[in-house]
Order: C-alpha cells, then structure tokens, then sequence
C-alpha cells in the first residue's frame, strides 16, 4: 500500500500533468499560430519588428506557462485529494480553469468584450479540455 501510493504521488502523477500540459501546450501553439498567421497576411511586419515580436512572444509563453500551471495543479490536487475519477471533472475543470485565465487578464478593464478576446477564450478552454483528457486517461481514472 505505502509503494502503490508513493509510486503514484512520485511517478505517475507528475507524468500525468507533464503530459497534460504539453497537449495544452501544442493545443495552444496550434491553434494560437493559426490566429497569429492570420493576423500577420492582414498586417504584415516590416523586418525590424521581428526581433520585438519574438521578445513579445517569449515573454508570452512564460507568463502563460506560470499562469496556466496553478489552476492545473490546483485541479490535480482537488481530484486527487477528493478520489474523483470522472471524465467530466477533469476535462470541464481544466477547460474552466484555462478559460478563466483570459477573463482574470482583463480583471479591472471596463467595456464589452471584443470578438478578439472571444476567440482567446476558445483557445485556452479548447487546450483546458486537451489537457483534463490527457490527465483523465493517464492519472485520473485510477484516483
């Protein structure tokens, strides 16, 4: 009992969300250069902006990748305390919790929301939801 439980704290868990949020990761990459592609043939750069835009985009991805990582953990941690071992746990907690990231970014900004930033939103949930699945399939159903 105590190395089923250590090999599950120490091993398959931190698998589990290592691989949950690299498919969050490529969901967001994927999907995000789609958006970014489009916005570049509508408004394209001149060459000395491209240095800027690669410092933007590596700053992006650490701030995505420290924001992201609490509600993923604060998922596992609920799941795995609780014994939760439904599908639909994992895959709409992850998808709210990524989903809310966008909406936390905007916190203190007054107007409508732009069809821009709807479209943020559907990209993080859809990575959210990749990555509750990943997590479900490796570490979830055995809670």
């Amino acid at each position: 009992m105590f190395w089923k439980t250590t090999g599950r704290i120490l091993i398959v868990i931190p698998f589990a969300l290592i691989m949950a949020m690299a498919a969050a990761l490529f969901v967001l990459v994927t999907l995000g250069l789609e958006r970014i592609t489009a916005f570049l043939h509508v408004n394209p750069i001149g060459d000395e902006d491209v240095e800027t835009i690669f410092a933007v985009m590596n700053q992006g991805f650490m701030l995505a990748a420290s924001i992201t990582l609490v509600p993923a953990l604060l998922m596992v941690i609920v799941g795995e305390v609780a014994g939760i071992r439904s599908l639909a746990y994992y895959v709409v907690g992850g998808g709210i919790a990524l989903a809310a990231i966008p909406l936390l970014a905007r916190f203190g900004q007054s107007g409508a929301i732009a069809s821009g930033e709807a479209l943020v939103w559907q990209v993080f949930a859809t990575a959210g939801f990749a990555a509750g699945f990943v997590y479900w399939l490796i570490a979830g159903r055995n809670a």
